[in-house]
């Protein structure tokens, strides 16, 4: 069956990345050195994996990274609109930038991503923010070098905001981890969750074709990558608006990916509860690549809540899938996300969500204070949960967490778990660490191994937020 959208090939804009690449020799000529790139990421997964597709479009283009925008010759930033306090970041950093502007005005700054779908901020960026010469959507990093030439050559202010009914196919691509990669396989969102944003900025579902995906999978494995996350907003779907039954191509999407030369683990996220079926999870359960652990995001306890957030499942529901999941994978991680604060939320309400979160028994967990973002229904209420209770709610729902994280952590202790090795520890530079199949932090002392090499790891000491073992050579 065709795809209902476009398909925007970076190829179509070769005729931009070679003027570009023209420009960009001429500036190494004149200043003795190729000009600098800086590109800063606010958002989650899917907004770092198009971070390293921006910068890896401006790398194509003959410019190098560098890791100070004060050095910057082009800063862009690729931005979050999920919740209020990542606009504020950005806004800050656009306020600093002026300043940088006004010594240097042959620099180039970009403003990209979910933040610039929204017309009210495009509109306050444009009137307030004028030392801004891209403002881009989230459906146009192939594009950029028409955008980057639009302002060198002509001196316009360019502003180009579609996209989002399209997907994107041979972006370059410069990841930050040379062991582990993320692939998107599908975009935009059909669940209209009432306090989300995404289907309004990202548009509606569009799948990638298995073939681009597993082209751009099997180049990755080819360059030694070891690990693939695959990511959408909604994994679960993947293929269903092509017709196709989402579950059941998703779970024969991760078959085919699992069965790539060269990898050695499979996640993916996020999931919806709702379309997490039985082929997915068998998928998970019989694959020996697919790592043992789901994101689950449950959001709320509490059945009328959920209700109210369009989620279309009951607490009994999550918890009757949850008993599925874990009968089918008894060594499964779970982690979730949580949101206190929603919009009338009772204090009985509150307490029966407590008392379900506590049931599940998560591993870890993300929590949320509930943020209104403009368009979306949940906005339209007016009742408001007070600050403060909020973020004592907020406490409690951590509270919960925390121990049962530790709970998780502790029943790890003499156990010999499997380790994917990264390299030297940020926290503790004597120690070497790793992940687990189920995403736990892991701390060793060992430097016979490389970033990507398989480590088997005696648990010795668990804490809340990782482990410390040893690790088990032949010798």
């Amino acid at each position: 069956m065709q795809n209902k959208y476009p398909v925007d090939k970076y190829s179509d804009h070769s005729a931009s990345l070679a003027r570009l690449q023209e420009l960009n020799s001429r500036f190494a000529m004149t200043n003795g050195r190729p000009p600098r790139a800086y590109v800063q990421t606010f958002g989650c997964q899917m907004s770092e994996e198009e971070g390293e597709k921006i910068l890896g479009v401006l790398l194509d283009s003959g410019m190098v990274e560098t890791d100070s925008q004060n050095m910057a010759d082009v800063i862009i930033y690729n931005t979050c609109c999920v919740r209020e306090n990542a606009e504020q970041k950005v806004y800050g950093h656009l306020g600093v930038l002026k300043g940088l502007k006004r010594q240097n005005p042959n620099l180039i700054i970009g403003i990209m991503g979910c933040m610039t779908q929204q017309p009210v901020v495009v509109e306050e960026i444009k009137r307030s923010y004028r030392h801004v010469d891209i403002i881009s959507g989230t459906g146009n990093i192939n594009r950029l070098p028409d955008m980057l030439c639009e302002v060198i050559d002509k001196g316009n202010r360019v502003v180009e905001l579609s996209g989002t009914e399209c997907t994107s196919e041979g972006t370059p691509k410069a990841p930050r981890n040379n062991t582990k990669a993320r692939v998107t396989i599908m975009y935009g969102c059909n669940n209209f969750c009432s306090y989300c944003i995404v289907p309004y900025v990202r548009g509606r579902e569009r799948s990638r074709s298995v073939e681009d995906i597993m082209e751009e999978v099997k180049n990755l494995a080819a360059s030694g990558v070891k690990e693939i996350t695959l990511l959408g907003q909604n994994v679960n779907s993947y293929g269903s608006e092509r017709g196709l039954p989402g579950g059941q191509a998703f779970a024969e999407l991760l078959h085919m990916v699992c069965r790539v030369p060269g990898l050695k683990r499979v996640r993916f996220m996020t999931s919806h509860p709702k379309d997490l079926s039985d082929h997915i999870i068998e998928a998970v359960a019989t694959e020996p690549l697919m790592c043992n652990q789901i994101h689950l995001p449950l959001q709320s306890g509490s059945t009328e809540i959920l209700r109210q957030m369009n989620r279309k499942y009951t607490a009994d529901q999550y918890m009757e899938l949850l008993t599925r999941i874990r009968n089918r994978i008894p060594d499964v991680t779970i982690s979730t996300d949580l949101i206190t604060g929603f919009p009338g939320e009772t204090e009985e309400q509150h307490r029966e969500s407590m008392e379900f979160i506590e049931k599940c028994g998560f591993d870890m967990a993300y929590i949320f204070i509930y943020s209104r973002r403009t368009g979306t229904p949940a906005a339209k209420r007016e009742d408001l949960v007070p600050e403060d209770v909020v973020h004592r709610r907020f406490e409690q729902l951590q509270q919960i967490i925390t121990d049962s994280s530790y709970r998780s952590s502790k029943a790890q202790e003499g156990t010999v778990l499997q380790v994917m090795h990264e390299g030297p520890s940020q926290s503790n530079p004597n120690m070497m660490t790793g992940r687990t199949e189920g995403n736990k932090i892991v701390l060793y002392k060992y430097d016979k191994c490389v970033p990507g090499d398989i480590l088997n790891v005696k648990i010795d000491t668990a804490k809340t937020w990782y482990l410390e073992g040893t690790v088990i050579t032949e010798d």
